[in-house]
C-alpha cells in the first residue's frame, strides 16, 4: 500500500477515531476485541467502547473509539481486526 502525504490525508492525527466490529454474540468477543485494539493502542479500555446487540440478539456490534496516531497504526488495526475469526465485519 503507497504511503499517503500526511497533506492529503483526510484524517488529523492524533484524534481519536471510532471503529465498528461486528461479530456472532459470545461472552468472549468484546474481552477479545479489547486485547487486539490495545496492541495497537495500549490506552484503549472497556470505557472507551460502545456495545450493542443486534435486533435477534445473534450478533454484537462494538463502537471503540481509539486514539489514532498515524495511517500506519489504523491500517495495522484493521488488517489485525479484520483476519480475527470471531470478526465478520470491521468498518
Amino acid at each position: 500500500m503507497q504511503a499517503i502525504p500526511p497533506s492529503e490525508s483526510l484524517i488529523e492525527y492524533p484524534s481519536d477515531f471510532p471503529i465498528k466490529v461486528m461479530g456472532p454474540t459470545h461472552i468472549d468477543f468484546a474481552p477479545t476485541i479489547i486485547v487486539v485494539v490495545q496492541k495497537h493502542d495500549q490506552e484503549f479500555h472497556e470505557g472507551r467502547m460502545e456495545v450493542r446487540p443486534s435486533a435477534k440478539g445473534n450478533y454484537t456490534g462494538l463502537t471503540c473509539t481509539v486514539r489514532a496516531t498515524s495511517r500506519e497504526q489504523l491500517d495495522a488495526l484493521y488488517t489485525e481486526l479484520s483476519a480475527h475469526p470471531m470478526v465478520k465485519i470491521v468498518m
